[in-house]
């Protein structure tokens, strides 16, 4: 019999060295990226892009759709209804409310800007200071890229491409923040695993 624990331990030795291999350089990276921002707060302000899309994602709902939420809607209240809950039933209402409003109503356009310093967008301007790692995603087919930030609210920047290229959206930002995708939330799962398990609309 062929004892491999010396190999299983050179590979946990290659594992972990690949580890401290890739978080030195990510540091390193981090600390390229402070220098830069260093660098743009003392230049004069250039704008690097700019451009017009929807202000979120938008897909247009059947009627299907909308009977289904009210149909979950109703049945919900019920139960929490008898079981005397009611804070909850004015919550599912409001939640539905808004639900409704986001599907029904198109988003206005609105103008995006990324500049040497920092980024604007819905009439705000974040500085690079309080911005951290960006990732791209995609819902209902269309493309955005999402900037987490350090402040309580918004906790996350979403800016809709629109026409504008992925890959020169990347290439601007990688020069001030870390392209990187965080692992999904909690919430992010149990909204995925909901979407799978109970679909609103068949199309």
């Amino acid at each position: 019999m062929v004892d491999d624990r010396p190999r299983v331990g050179m590979e946990g030795e290659r594992s972990q060295q690949q580890f401290d291999e890739e978080e030195v350089a990510r540091q390193r990276k981090i600390q390229e990226l402070l220098d830069a921002r260093a660098g743009a707060a003392v230049e004069e302000e250039r704008v690097l892009v700019r451009w017009k899309s929807p202000a979120r994602p938008y897909k247009e709902r059947n009627r299907e759709y909308y009977t289904t939420i009210g149909a979950i809607v109703v049945l919900l209240s019920i139960i929490l209804m008898f079981a005397r809950e009611f804070l909850l039933v004015a919550v599912i209402i409001s939640f539905a409310f808004v639900s409704y409003v986001l599907a029904s109503v198109r988003p206005e356009e609105t103008e995006n800007e990324i500049t040497t310093r920092g980024i604007r967008a819905g009439g705000k301007f974040y500085r690079w200071g309080v911005l951290g790692r960006f990732w791209f995603k995609d819902k209902f087919g269309q493309k955005m890229v999402s900037i987490e930030t350090g402040l309580n609210f918004p906790g996350e920047i979403l800016l809709m491409l629109g026409e504008l290229s992925e890959n020169k959206v990347k290439d601007i930002l990688r020069v001030y923040l870390l392209h990187e995708t965080p692992e999904p939330k909690f919430v992010d799962k149990a909204a995925k695993w909901l979407q799978e398990k109970v679909p609103l609309e068949t199309t």
